[in-house]
């Protein structure tokens, strides 16, 4: 695998043979031309009306849609049904449906990151994540996603931005590809991306301070100090509202990117979706030498028991994400009320 190969090529090297690793391969073929396209209209003049609009609906959780989010629900639903897939889940359905019975995969997607941010000319991107297809979900489609989610044979997002990239990993290492608009191409322009062990960026929402629990405000409270605090250097705080293009970022230089849970209806046990947002980038973070947890435990093994089932996400370079976790080790967080997580000292220094 060397730089300036195309993606078909990387994946007639990096996936194997098997019928699970052809599935794989023509899957991501086939998501691949499908964002491609999407790129394109992304950077087309809104000659016929915002793309960011409103659609007018919601999605499964009561989300605003915007018409970019069912054009790209409708591209990415189609690749998947040409690629043969066997279950599908998407943020902008209901429930899980079966669209190939001989399928061998099952496929979690979140076609279109951060709509809100198509009209202020901010990155977007399309998350996936793929598993194999449990022969017993064919009669019930919501079981093929109730699997853990080291369970995935592979996992990753395009982002639409200055440049289209797709960060994707089979399980051996994470590559990053850019499309070469002149040919409609993914070419690999890294074959093993590592998450930079030491930045002192932070990516999170900070008008939300006055709702988080108080392991948060702990640890935010002791960077913002900067020098002068427990840590004893200055801190850069980072947050582009597109889950996306923050990871994006922490892939490149290092950090660590928080959306935890807090005190507010409905973020109780966090905002972000566990199998089509945290799980495929929690898969690439570990992949890249990196952590993903839900504060405490690994977001790779969780199970499932909702399609939308949501989660609390921290995740970055180990040392940071450990660091997050001792605070949260000090006073249990609500979602993890029992007698092991009792008092422990704090880890500050």
């Amino acid at each position: 695998m060397e730089r300036g190969e195309e993606l078909a090529t990387v994946l007639s090297s990096q996936v194997s043979g098997d019928a699970a690793g052809v599935a794989v391969a023509r899957t991501v073929r086939e998501m691949a031309a499908a964002a491609a396209a999407l790129s394109r209209l992304i950077g087309r003049p809104p000659l016929e009306g915002r793309l960011g609009a409103a659609h007018g609906g919601a999605n499964s959780d009561g989300d605003k849609q915007r018409r970019l989010d069912m054009v790209a629900e409708d591209m990415f639903s189609s690749a998947l049904r040409e690629a043969g897939v066997a279950a599908y889940l998407s943020e902008e359905v209901e429930e899980p449906a079966i669209l190939d019975e001989t399928g061998a995969l099952a496929v979690a997607i979140d076609p279109l990151d951060g709509s809100s941010n198509i009209d202020v000319n901010a990155p977007i991107g399309t998350i996936f994540s793929i598993f194999p297809m449990p022969p017993e979900a064919l009669a019930e489609p919501a079981l093929a996603f109730r699997q853990k989610g080291r369970a995935q044979l592979a996992a990753g997002y395009f982002v639409y931005g200055p440049q289209t990239s797709l960060v994707i990993s089979f399980g051996a290492g994470v590559q990053l590809f850019v499309l070469d608009r002149e040919t409609d191409l993914f070419i690999l322009v890294e074959p093993q991306i590592v998450i930079p062990p030491d930045n002192a960026e932070y990516a999170i929402n900070a008008s939300n301070y006055r709702h988080w629990h108080e392991p948060m405000k702990a640890y935010i409270d002791d960077c913002v100090k900067g020098e002068e605090g427990p840590r004893g250097r200055n801190f850069n705080m980072r947050w582009i509202a597109s889950m996306v293009a923050d990871t994006y970022r922490i892939f490149m230089r290092g950090g660590i990117f928080l959306y935890p849970a807090d005190a507010r209806e409905g973020y109780e046990q966090g905002r972000l979706r566990l199998l089509y947002e945290a799980n495929p980038v929690a898969f690439l973070a570990e992949q890249a030498g990196g952590a993903a947890t839900d504060g405490i435990d690994p977001i790779l093994d969780r199970t499932p028991h909702a399609p939308h089932q949501r989660v609390p996400f921290i995740m970055g370079s180990i040392e940071k994400v450990e660091r997050v976790r001792s605070y949260y080790l000090d006073t249990a967080p609500p979602w993890q009320a029992a007698p092991l997580f009792g008092r422990r000292g704090l880890l500050r220094t």
